[in-house]
């Protein structure tokens, strides 16, 4: 496609209409210079995010049909992939055969760091980590760690939070927690190992311990969370280039008795994908009392037991309070626990119309300068959803991943080859463009006490 002037008008291929697309499908039909095409399996729903705009089209496509995934890949000449992460090694491998650049905002797996040197022979930009996290921690952290370096100066620790939560006045269940996504990635990823590094000591949690191992934090403007490790930290001293500091820490925030809980769901084996039963025959309450080996009329004590917990305990009301502890049969068939499960959280920790999310990201640097007193610097997101419009989710999410595809549309990223947004001709831009939308950081410096422990501190 052409225009009148003779220029050629690129095409930004957007795969996937789900939550966090709208920001993104909006940002880019605002440009000029590109047509957008939204593939998903329902169209419907990518009408809807192109709302009849010329510069944008919809079309139908199942990425599991392969010969019309390639079909669609070919005629793009970017490709920005919102499917699951899953599916991106083979969204790669198209994108190498027909020469495409490349967006997600997922994490660079193996497989996807594997092709760098393919990519980069062919003067491909395949430009991952560009959501929120990860994606903003990235590029917030980059800027500060740059501009400290810049002065001289170096991080002797970096410890870095952020969690999706509930706005206060939104956050009415017993959980303190919901979903605006499927909680299947949540669930999976409460089995994660973790590591991080404090005080020059490295610490390996398994994800057998990963809701036992936290702390409370609190973060300025926003309130006191729990706090617990997210994956492995120290790949980022040398992604960052701070190889020398002393500590690193990459953390989920959550509300308050977030881990205790999750930590007995787990107990409870309803994480179990192998465990299964027939749910139009079996209840729930029927499955716990299988699990903990006890009557069903007696459920309630039998699951006290089992976790060593009082029958009075919090974690048993909200159980009940899922519907956990019900002899209502479930509409899924035969299906795994942890199915079971997923369909529960799915049904209960939803956003109703008009709530609000918020999310929560928060920096803390130490830093040594050769005459200064040591230095705390702190740096700190909170953003809300819009009632009736986009949540925050998605616009941390979505707005980055368009504002990047834009850039790489517009030939404003040199490199090439698989990318992080951990350069500046990356995140100045792009953190510049999500100012614009509201998104922006809040940062705080303070000189620190040698002996104080600041890592766990406020």
């Amino acid at each position: 496609m052409s225009f009148v002037d003779g220029s050629i008008m690129k095409q930004v291929l957007i795969l996937g209409a789900g939550a966090v697309a709208r920001p993104a499908v909006g940002y880019l039909l605002e440009k000029k210079g590109l047509e957008v095409v939204v593939a998903d399996r329902d169209p419907g729903k990518a009408e809807v995010l192109v709302a009849g705009d010329p510069g944008g089209r919809a079309v139908a496509l199942d990425a599991g049909d392969a010969p019309m995934l390639e079909r669609t890949i070919a005629a793009a000449d970017i490709v920005v992939s919102l499917l699951p992460w899953s599916l991106h090694p083979v969204i790669a491998e198209l994108c190498l055969a027909h020469g495409k650049h490349m967006v997600t905002a997922s994490y660079v797996k193996e497989e996807m760091q594997a092709m760098d040197r393919e990519a980069r022979d062919k003067g491909l930009i395949f430009l991952n980590e560009v959501g929120v996290d990860p994606g903003l921690d990235h590029m917030s952290a980059m800027q500060i760690i740059d501009a400290i370096q810049a002065e001289g100066g170096r991080i002797d620790s970096f410890f870095s939070y952020c969690g999706g939560l509930p706005a206060l006045e939104s956050n009415n269940n017993p959980l303190g927690y919901k979903f605006s996504w499927s909680p299947e990635g949540a669930m999976l990823a409460a089995t994660n190992d973790g590591r991080y590094m404090e005080h020059g000591k490295v610490y390996e949690v398994p994800g057998c311990d990963l809701f036992k191992h936290y702390w409370l934090k609190s973060v300025p403007g926003a309130g006191v969370f729990e706090a617990y490790v997210n994956r492995d930290a120290l790949p980022y001293l040398e992604i960052y280039g701070i190889e020398d500091a002393s500590g690193i820490y990459r953390g989920t925030l959550r509300n308050v008795g977030y881990c205790e809980t999750w930590d007995f769901i787990k107990q409870l084996s309803l994480l179990n994908r192998k465990m299964k039963f027939d749910f139009d025959e079996v209840s729930p309450r029927e499955v716990l009392a299988n699990i903990v080996n006890c009557p069903e009329t007696k459920v309630r004590a039998g699951v006290a037991a089992y976790l060593k917990i009082p029958e009075h305990s919090l974690t048993l009301k909200k159980l009940e309070w899922l519907g956990l502890l019900s002899d209502r049969k479930l509409p899924i068939g035969t299906a795994s626990v942890f199915e079971m499960l997923s369909h529960t959280l799915k049904s209960r920790l939803v956003y109703d119309e008009g709530e609000m999310d918020l999310l929560v990201m928060h920096h803390e640097f130490e830093v040594v300068y050769p005459d200064l007193p040591r230095q705390r610097i702190q740096s700190t997101l909170i953003d809300y959803g819009i009632p009736g419009g986009d949540s925050s989710m998605s616009r941390t999410v979505g707005y980055p991943v368009g504002i990047a595809a834009g850039l790489v549309a517009e030939g404003r990223i040199t490199q090439r080859g698989v990318l992080r947004p951990v350069s500046a001709e990356i995140y100045t831009p792009l953190l510049a463009e999500c100012e614009r939308r509201g998104i922006h950081f809040e940062e705080r410096r303070s000189d620190l006490d040698t002996d104080e422990l600041s890592y766990w501190g406020d």
